[in-house]
């Protein structure tokens, strides 16, 4: 069954049943059943096909009469002054003939002609030098085939027609079978670019061409397009538009409904202002619907805008702007404005509600070369917390499954003098977005507003600046440093209004670390200091007991207060070496052991003075610090004195190289790190003892496997209440630690290129990409394990795709493919609870089944809840200038499909047709 087959079948069902869809679906069908039966691309040069257009026959003598030589068109009999005003350069292969009889200039063989700007490059040309007019067409062989078609170019317009006829005074032209290619944006041609045919095409000027039975398409191939608008008359201006009446889609030379009485098309070279073509569709939460409906700006050469909105029969609406910047090699950048009024059901309803909902996303880098010694950068993503969730547009699927939104705007300064100063400023946001955290009750919002840094460099007072340092007194150094913040924490209620900073507290600490080091016994490295630290606060508290109320009443002290602390440490650590040889004539040659063992001991006295002291409801002494719940706490109270010991270890591996030719052995990462630590309090009474910390990680498999690991062992033992007891874990029957929390994350990745032939030349590509191309990130994973953004508007290409049509032939045995996992599990038992807090498997990937064929998923089930996590099945289709791809997420919170057939190229995407399900 062919493509017309499909199309009659189209009609009659349109006829009898009267469906429109049907109807388009069969069209479309056989449109691309059509579509896949023609793979093969005809270049322009080797068009076989009958010439209709009737050339000046060449005289039987111009062979015998041509003159075999580049000359100048030079005419001493002209009957009236030529109106040339420059002379004409011309040449040709095989040979030149001037005809005086004729007034002609014959020229065969790949002629050429030039005057002016203009070029004219062709099989055959004949030039009229009175009435300073040219004709151009193409050669034909024995077995009747055409070659070297006319290339017409005047100033940076391009026609490659099959012939040509143009004068040169008045510059018009009359062009059969005409093909011109059209920039989509400032140096940039290939399958972006528009391309215009027309059967006859008359130019009227340098500006203005009218064409009669033209093909506008974006397809690679000109001569056999999969897709093609066609025009039965135009107006084209070059560079800037095409005015067309009656205008109707084809697809694989199959006509479709889809038909304009008439149209325009802008042409426009670079970004310029237009239109931003909605999606229509029917939802049954919010009835029919204008999506993504919107204007495009360019601000300057730096910048653009873009307004959109969403508009909604049942009343809700949205609105969004996103604006992008940059300038090469100084900064780049975007804002994002997003707001929904939402309205569920409606006005009487016991289920109706109104809710609005906004987010706001702001990213700023800036070039590393651009300024030394200052840099500004940001990445912002706040609004309310349920914006994901419940937004209009679900087009960011994996963000659903975020459970935070976090900011940072930051401005650092060096100054470069000695001794060097760096300062910054820092303004940070989180936001919790966990469902359930709800808005009126949980302060999920922590911010700084803002903090401000500064530290000076290390200086050494008993030592030259270039010099090196030698023994205890050289190396003593001491730096500043200094940290205030405006800390607060609100709820989505108050957040962005004056209440949000009832709670702020402000304060300030600054510390001066004073510390040497030397060596011990050539192998042991020692460091001894301290530090002094002033914390200062804009708000105390002062507390009491009310006898009427029995409580503990709280009052704010305002005015400036501070107190300070120090603290002495000590520290001594080596690095021990173990190798294990196992021949050099094993494939494991030799492994590598590496211990960092270190012991440290730091003590700090009890600051009283700073505390103050209550009497409570039982006539007992409660001692309290009016530093309590500023922002940098109380100091301690009560002498500390403890000790630390901690034990670093990695282990390597000498491994025979598999290349036979190289003669070293390379080395092989088993254990990048594995760390052991704990700590003795002198001062405390019980459990002076710190539970064993261990944790840990290694990368194998070429670093396509990643596992890191920690866990908490406990020496003591826990009463019947859970809580830690002064008895050693072995001595209540237990082994000799308790283990009271665990964690794994093993992550995995391979694909069909790890079992290919590596590329080793190693080029690094120039950046030639657009910066406009630049997409704002919004605040989600990097990965696809919770599933790809239903984002159809943005046509996601596969890099290289487009740029080829040659099928390869490697299919059907080696199918390229892609697979991620990720095992997480965390483990709780620090109270007798024993149960994972988590516990889940993720993974994601893709297969290309067919050149044109990509079908992918992503997945995970959450062993811990018993269900499966974001499921999202994706099957995509490649149809050459076309893309057809449908996502589904079958199941769960989140159940929808989405599907989306549409034209790659920048200039025709609004031709698309998007259907979805109920969100």
């Amino acid at each position: 069954m062919d493509g017309q087959t499909f199309t009659k079948i189209g009609y009659i069902a349109l006829q009898s049943n009267k469906q429109y869809l049907l109807f388009l679906f069969l069209v479309f069908a056989g449109a691309f059943y059509a579509l896949g039966q023609e793979d093969k691309i005809i270049p322009l040069d080797i068009k076989v096909e009958k010439d209709t257009l009737i050339a000046p026959l060449f005289p039987s003598t111009s062979i015998r009469d041509s003159i075999t030589a580049d000359s100048l068109a030079t005419d001493s009999i002209n009957k009236k002054p030529p109106l040339l005003l420059d002379k004409i350069t011309y040449k040709a292969k095989d040979y030149v003939k001037l005809s005086q009889k004729e007034n002609k200039i014959y020229l065969y063989n790949e002629a050429e002609i030039y005057y002016q700007d203009t070029e004219l490059k062709a099989g055959i040309i004949i030039m009229d030098y009175i009435k300073n007019e040219v004709y151009a067409g193409r050669m034909i062989d024995s077995l009747g085939n055409y070659s070297q078609l006319p290339y017409f170019k005047q100033g940076s317009n391009i026609v490659i027609p099959d012939s040509i006829r143009f004068n040169f005074d008045t510059q018009k032209a009359l062009i059969w079978n005409s093909r011109t290619e059209q920039q989509a944006a400032a140096g940039q041609l290939g399958s972006d670019a528009m391309k215009v045919y027309a059967e006859i095409t008359k130019k009227e000027n340098d500006s203005v061409y009218f064409l009669s039975e033209g093909k506008l398409t974006t397809s690679k191939d000109t001569i056999n397009p999969d897709y093609y608008i066609r025009v039965r008359k135009a107006k084209f201006v070059p560079k800037k538009k095409v005015i067309a009446g009656f205008s109707n889609l084809y697809i694989a030379d199959v006509p479709t409904p889809i038909a304009m009485p008439f149209a325009y098309f802008p042409l426009s070279v670079g970004r310029s202002a237009g239109i931003l073509m909605p999606s229509f569709g029917n939802d049954p939460d919010t009835g029919y619907f204008l999506q993504d409906m919107g204007y495009y700006v360019p601000l300057g050469d730096y910048a653009d805008i873009t307004l959109s909105g969403d508009f909604y029969t049942n009343g809700s609406y949205a609105f969004r702007t996103a604006s992008i910047y940059t300038k090469r090699y100084k900064y780049r950048g975007n804002v994002n404005l997003r707001f929904e009024n939402q309205v569920n059901s409606q006005k009487g309803f016991s289920d109706y509600s109104l809710s609005q909902n906004y987010n706001i996303q702001f990213s700023h880098s800036q070039d590393t070369k651009a300024s030394p010694n200052s840099r500004f950068s940001a990445s912002v993503n706040l609004g309310s917390s349920e914006y994901y969730r419940n937004s209009l547009q679900q087009r960011n699927l994996p963000n659903t499954q975020n459970n935070t939104l976090s900011s940072s705007i930051s401005y650092s300064k060096t100054f470069p003098e000695y001794p060097s100063v760096n300062m910054s400023m820092t303004a940070t946001h989180s936001q919790l977005t966990s469902p359930t955290a709800t808005e009126s009750d949980t302060d999920n919002i922590n911010m700084t507003l803002p903090t401000f840094q500064a530290s000076m460099e290390r200086i050494y007072p008993f030592a030259k600046r270039d010099g090196i340092k030698k023994g205890i007194i050289q190396n003593v150094n001491f730096q500043y440093s200094v940290n205030a913040q405006n800390s607060l924490t609100t709820n989505d209620e108050d957040f962005l209004t004056t209440r949000m900073f009832d709670n702020a507290r402000v304060g300030a600490s600054h510390s001066i670390p004073l510390t040497t080091n030397f060596k011990v016994a050539k192998f042991f490295s020692v460091s001894v200091g301290g530090n002094y630290k002033d914390v200062w606060s804009l708000n105390t508290y002062n507390q009491s007991y009310d006898l009427d109320t029995e409580s503990v009443v709280r009052d704010t002290i305002s005015g400036f207060d501070r107190y300070n602390t120090y603290n002495l440490s000590a520290s001594i650590g080596t690095t021990l070496y173990g190798t294990f040889d196992l021949g050099e004539d094993k494939k494991i040659q030799a492994i590598r052991h590496t211990m960092r063992p270190s012991i440290s001991y730091g003590y700090a006295p009890s600051f009283d003075q700073f505390y103050d002291e209550y009497l409570d409801g039982d006539g007992d002494v409660v001692q309290y610090s009016r530093f309590q719940g500023t922002l940098n706490g109380a100091p301690s109270l009560g002498k500390s004195s403890s000790l630390g010991f901690s034990l670093a270890n990695t282990l390597e591996a000498k491994v025979r190289d598999k290349d036979s030719t190289k003669l070293e052995p390379k080395k092989v990462s088993l254990l990048s790190n594995f760390n052991i630590s704990t700590g003795y309090n002198f001062e405390s009474d019980s459990l002076r003892l710190n539970p064993l910390s261990v944790n840990g990680g290694t990368n194998i498999l070429d670093n396509k496997m990643s596992i890191n690991f920690s866990a908490g062992l406990d020496p003591y033992a826990i009463d019947n209440n859970g809580t830690r007891i002064n008895t050693f874990n072995i001595d209540n029957g237990g082994s000799l630690f308790r283990l009271s929390r665990a964690n794994a994350n093993v992550s995995y990745s391979i694909s069909s290129e790890m079992f290919g032939k590596k590329d080793d030349k190693g080029e690094e590509k120039e950046d030639d990409t657009d910066p406009f191309d630049y997409v704002a990130q919004s605040g989600g994973r990097d990965d696809d394990l919770f599933g790809r953004a239903d984002s159809f508007n943005d046509n996601p290409i596969r890099e290289g795709d487009k740029d080829s049509d040659v099928e390869n032939p490697i299919y059907g045995t080696k199918i390229p493919w892609n697979l991620r996992l990720a095992y997480s599990a965390s483990y709780s038992n620090s109270a007798r609870q024993n149960e994972f807090s988590s516990h889940s498997l993720m993974f994601s990937g893709d297969i290309e089944l067919a050149p044109r064929w990509s079908v992918g998923g992503s997945s995970g089930y959450d062993f811990k809840n018993e269900g499966f996590t974001l499921t999202q099945l994706r099957f995509q289709r490649d149809l050459k200038s076309f893309t057809m791809r449908f996502n589904w997420t079958p199941f769960g919170q989140y159940k929808r499909w989405y599907f989306f057939i549409g034209i790659d190229s920048s200039i025709l995407k609004d031709l698309k047709w998007e259907n979805r399900s109920k969100n």
